[in-house]
Order: structure tokens, then sequence, then C-alpha cells
């Protein structure tokens, strides 16, 4: 039988990292922590060999597609498959209105484009039974967005990858082109391209699992909660370690029904179509 195979995006630090050092515990298999930077990989990987825990380290920059590929040869080469992937890189930016354009789209890179990378090389060696968890955010639920056009195309059942594209593109062309209108999001704006990132990262996890249903592969997105970590400027009502026990617990023990979900850090399922409800990220929560 072959070796099953966990693989963490993004993990030197913060709520990754925590969720390597989880699955290292209770996971019975070989667990990846890669890295987009080599240097801090490789010291957070120490870190955990200290604790007496094993995991295999690999350089991954999830917007190189280069570099995707080369981690997914590399994956095919010595195991042939992955039973766990957990898509946790991402990056933010700060809360001021009108940064520039370039940044934007860095964020909409890292954060969702990288998906459609990784869709790309890593799916294909996604074993029958796999589990594939998206670390969103509550800026990734629909109710961030105001603009009543693309809540009606976000909201259909039959949702498309095209559709999503089109919402992400829209979004920065008008910040290209300085037609962003400030109104289309909630809080006149603020962090609007990670808003837009992280409710197309929510919903493209629908669609994909609704492409591998046949193959009994679970995909779902997860709001982790305001951790401590340095995304938030260490602002944050628990820590790092309690923020991956949700992530942990749906990637190996959440019952194969729970697919396609929404989930809130404490577990609970939340209708992510519901856009009038009160779950958008609120940016008070950073200035407190």
């Amino acid at each position: 039988m072959s070796t099953r195979v966990a693989v963490v995006t993004g993990a030197n630090k913060g709520i990754g990292f925590a969720i390597v050092k989880a699955l290292c515990q209770k996971f019975d298999g070989v667990v990846y922590l890669t890295s987009r930077d080599e240097t801090r990989g490789q010291q957070s990987l120490s870190e955990l060999k200290q604790l007496g825990l094993s995991p295999e380290f690999h350089q991954l920059d999830v917007a190189d597609k280069d570099s995707v590929k080369r981690f997914a040869d590399h994956i095919e080469k010595k195991h042939g498959g992955i039973d766990i992937l957990i898509n946790n890189a991402g990056v933010a930016n700060g809360i001021q209105i009108g940064r520039p354009y370039e940044e934007n789209k860095a964020i909409v890179d890292i954060n969702y484009f990288s998906i459609l990378t990784i869709k790309e090389y890593l799916f294909p060696l996604l074993r029958d039974k796999a589990r594939v968890l998206n670390i969103s955010s509550d800026c990734g639920h629909l109710s961030n967005v105001k603009n009543k056009y693309w809540l009606e195309r976000l909201s259909k059942k039959d949702l498309t990858v095209e559709i999503i594209n089109e919402f992400v593109n829209w979004y920065l062309e008008s910040e290209k082109n300085g037609s962003f209108n400030p109104e289309d999001m909630v809080e006149g704006g603020i962090l609007a391209a990670y808003r837009v990132a992280k409710v197309a990262l929510s919903a493209i996890t629908m669609v994909h699992q609704k492409e591998l249903e046949a193959r009994n592969i679970v995909v779902n997105s997860m709001h982790p909660g305001l951790v401590r970590t340095d995304m938030t400027t260490g602002r944050g009502f628990y820590s790092a370690d309690d923020a991956a026990k949700t992530p942990v617990y749906l990637v190996l023990e959440a019952p194969d029904t729970l697919k396609g979900a929404y989930v809130w850090y404490d577990g609970q399922v939340i209708d992510w179509y519901d856009y009038n409800g009160d779950y958008a990220f609120k940016s008070s929560t950073l200035l407190d």
C-alpha cells in the first residue's frame, strides 16, 4: 500500500505551521510543509524536528507555475499521489483604501489565481477519497459583495469558473482603469482586493467539489477566525494552534457528507449564499 501524503501550502508560519504540526501528530502518513521562501521553510522544519516531529519540506510558490509544477513532479515521482491538500498560502494588504494596482493584483494572484494553477498541476495527483481544504476568510463570504449584478451572478447554483473569473477580472480592470466603485464592496472598499480574492476562492470551492464528486473527493473552504498572526498584526482572539483544530478535523475526521461547504472557525457550516447575513469581515476588529 502506498504511503499517504498530506500537503500544506504557505506553512512556514501562522496557521499553516500549526496545521502541519497537528497533522504530524495525528495523520498516518507523510506531511509536507511547503513555503515560498526556502530559508524560512527550513527554519520551520527544524523547529518541528526539535519537537520530535518529522515533516518533509519542499519549496512551493503557489503564484509561480514553474514552482508548482516542480513540486507536482516531486510528489508524483516520490509518492504517486496526494491524500490531503490544504491550500493555506495567502497574503493580505493594508486596510487603507486606494492601494496601488500592482499590490491589488498580487493579492488576487496569490489568494485566488494560484488555486487555478494548483488545480492544473496538483489536482491530477489527488487520490480517490482525497480531501481538499481551502483556507478562506470571513472576507470570503458572499456578504462582502454589495454590487447587485455580481450578487445575482455569484448566487447562481450552477456557478462556473468562468463567472468567478469574470468577477475577479472585473474588479482588477476597475482598479487598473480607476473606475472601481468602493460601494461595490462592504465598508466602502476596505480590503477590496482581499475580499474579492477570498470570495472567489470560497466560490470555486463549490465548483471544484462538483467536478471531483465522482471520485469521492471532498472539497471545503473555511474561515479560520481572527487568529494572532503576522497577517492580523498580532491581533486576534485565539492562537494558531487553536485555529488549526477545525482545519485538521475537516481533513481527518469530518463525515464525507460535509462537502462543498463554507465552514466557520468553530466548525459550523454557514450558508455562503446568504449575502444578507452578518458574516462579512469588519475592519474594526483590527483596530480594537
